[in-house]
């Protein structure tokens, strides 16, 4: 069965996911790429260095965000959202918005190999001043579908 995924059910799978696609455009070209993310039930939250997602989202704010969960091919869930992007200069905002990433995705982060060691001062305490863009989107309008046999 097909249908439409109810508001409740969006909220729920936003918050529920920590890694979701990202599509902007700009000068002609369009871009999508995986990104890991905080949602707070207005924003999506993301760091990423310098290049071409960051310089399209500079040009044009308006992106699409997509996030879905697939078991198999007949039971899936999906969510796209139209967003405003904006990044986080302010170092005030910086911290926050870095955060409500650590918080969200540090529990994950089990294995020697997932821990950035880049992410620590000497002392093992989290910096808040990475390196990189820090930015937020503004999710304006958001859809779902799902399938589920």
């Amino acid at each position: 069965m097909l249908g439409d995924l109810t508001s409740s059910q969006i909220e729920t799978l936003l918050h529920s996911e920590v890694i979701g696609r990202i599509g902007c455009h700009a000068d002609g070209m369009t871009y999508v790429v995986p990104m890991t993310y905080a949602y707070d039930g207005e924003y999506v939250y993301g760091h990423t260095k310098e290049g071409i997602k960051i310089n399209m989202m500079r040009k044009n704010g308006k992106v699409c965000f997509e996030v879905d969960v697939m078991e198999n091919m007949s039971n899936w869930r999906s969510i796209i959202a139209q967003g405003l992007f904006e990044e986080l200069k302010d170092p005030k905002a910086r911290r926050a918005g870095m955060q409500k990433l650590i918080d969200r995705v540090l529990p994950l982060m089990t294995g020697e190999t997932t821990v950035s060691h880049s992410m620590t001062d000497g002392h093992g305490k989290y910096i808040e001043a990475m390196k990189g863009v820090v930015y937020r989107i503004k999710l304006t309008e958001k859809t779902g579908r799902f399938e589920k046999r």
